[in-house]
């Protein structure tokens, strides 16, 4: 039986220019599926020798007793370990099996380096297939910055452990750069947007209230899912946020907030009476059903007797639907809380009040960054500000500087004390040039000047005529 010929792990060439290069092979691009060399050219042979024994420690000094761990071994391990919500878990799970298990799954661990890595990331934000470019089968879809972002963590988090286990010597994912963040940009609905939108959504009371709760109270869906009859005191105006409500593949479940705070927000009496008169229709179905409604009954249910939540995902697809039909900017059910928080910033509402109530926990930071829309409206009333205070200009009050602005002047005093009066003819150039001892161009300048502030009508080959008050005005 033939042997397998071994493939060389590098070599010496001589090139045309009397130049030694030394190529040592390094494996296979898991991106191109093409072999990988690394290549150095220098002047002698013998400086040729060294440099491929150089570059080939380089490439075994990544072999470790353990390396031979591949890319998806080493997450599947970190899986089993680090904690994490059951909403994250199921967002890496998909990029872990779209993104990282077809291209890196089967690599070693130990052949991973930052150059692949950024090239991958590079890949991903052209195409999310990973084409080359220029493919004609398909329509080439750019991932977003922070998701590229978001399967670079899981790759340094999981080649981290791999570190601390042992399995590798370097985490090279730690030299690679990712994608930098994206600038935020909300979209929030505008004063008109939000009026349109609730008119339509209010023809169904639970979620024209669902939707008014969530721009008044800047609480996220599944808040606004787990809220329950128990979190408001409708006497006091106040409403109490502890619970988020989430489902997922694996489980649906109550839990705590996102920052897992416990937050008490004031209601305006407006919203109140909007509440009491959603829990007495309430009361009234389920007394029609003949049931109780419960005490701690969930507000906003897909059940007639309350006692499920609606679903996040549910509230998220009605939402989108209703802002495709009315032609919403955004889709997105978040823009709402959006447009809380510009509203109040606009308002005067100071930063640390805004965080408070949306559940940001960073003292202000993370609502300026993402939830800064209300810069442009802020912009906007300093230019006002700032106008109103400096004082406006008036060309007319300026001391004249040039003769032709001193002549015009003189024949703007004249003009508007009625001498000449409307609908007579001024001097001719001549006559105003010896009468004012300028040259007739001084004077040409001075007539130009009086006729673009409508004072004079010019006609070629006429004298300048002082036009009548009516006549200005309606220019």
């Amino acid at each position: 039986m033939a042997r397998r010929q071994r493939r060389l792990r590098g070599h010496i060439e001589e090139r045309p220019n009397g130049t030694f290069r030394a190529i040592v092979y390094a494996g296979i691009d898991p991106l191109t599926k093409k072999p990988r060399y690394l290549r150095k050219t220098v002047p002698t042979e013998a400086q040729a020798q060294v440099e491929l024994t150089r570059m080939q420690n380089q490439v075994d000094e990544r072999r470790h007793p353990r390396s031979n761990i591949t890319v998806g071994g080493v997450i599947a391990k970190w899986l089993e370990v680090v904690e994490l919500e059951d909403s994250t878990r199921d967002r890496y799970d998909g990029l872990i099996r779209l993104y990282i298990t077809p291209t890196f799954g089967d690599l070693p661990a130990a052949k991973l380096d930052a150059e692949l890595l950024e090239r991958f990331y590079a890949r991903l934000r052209r195409c999310n297939r990973l084409c080359s470019g220029g493919s004609a089968d398909h329509e080439c879809r750019p991932l977003s910055a922070s998701t590229v972002r978001q399967v670079h963590f899981i790759l340094r988090a999981a080649l981290d452990r791999a570190v601390r286990w042992r399995y590798l010597g370097t985490n090279e994912a730690a030299f690679a750069e990712p994608p930098a963040f994206e600038p935020a940009d909300p979209d929030p609905p505008s004063a008109e947007e939000v009026s349109v939108l609730l008119n339509e959504a209010w023809q169904d009371p639970a979620w024209g209230l669902f939707l008014w709760l969530v721009m008044v109270t800047g609480c996220r869906r599944g808040e606004m899912c787990a809220l329950r009859w128990t979190d408001l005191d409708l006497v006091r105006g106040t409403m109490t946020v502890e619970r988020s409500y989430s489902r997922t593949r694996s489980r649906a479940r109550e839990k705590s907030t996102k920052t897992n705070q416990k937050r008490r927000l004031s209601l305006d009496a407006g919203t109140v009476d909007l509440l009491n008169a959603y829990h007495e229709q309430c009361r009234q179905q389920c007394e029609a059903l003949d049931v109780t409604l419960a005490r701690d009954a969930f507000v906003f249910s897909g059940d007639p007797d309350f006692t499920t939540p609606l679903l996040p995902d549910t509230a998220t697809q009605r939402y989108r639907r209703l802002a495709r039909r009315l032609g919403l900017r955004s889709t997105r059910l978040h823009a709402l809380r959006h447009y809380s928080a510009t509203e109040l910033l606009i308002a005067g509402v100071d930063l640390r009040t805004v965080a408070g109530r949306l559940g940001h926990g960073s003292g202000g930071a993370t609502t300026l960054r993402f939830y800064a829309a209300w810069v442009h409206e802020a912009d906007r009333r300093a230019a006002d500000a700032i106008a109103k205070a400096i004082p406006q200009p008036d060309p007319g009050r300026r001391e004249p500087r040039n003769p032709y602005e001193t002549l015009a002047a003189g024949l703007r005093a004249a003009i508007e004390s009625g001498q000449p009066p409307a609908g007579e003819p001024l001097p001719t150039v001549v006559e105003l040039a010896a009468e004012h001892e300028v040259s007739a161009g001084t004077v040409n300048r001075a007539v130009a000047l009086l006729k673009a502030e409508g004072l004079i009508d010019v006609q070629r080959g006429k004298r300048a005529i002082v036009t009548r008050e009516e006549d200005r005005q309606s220019r």
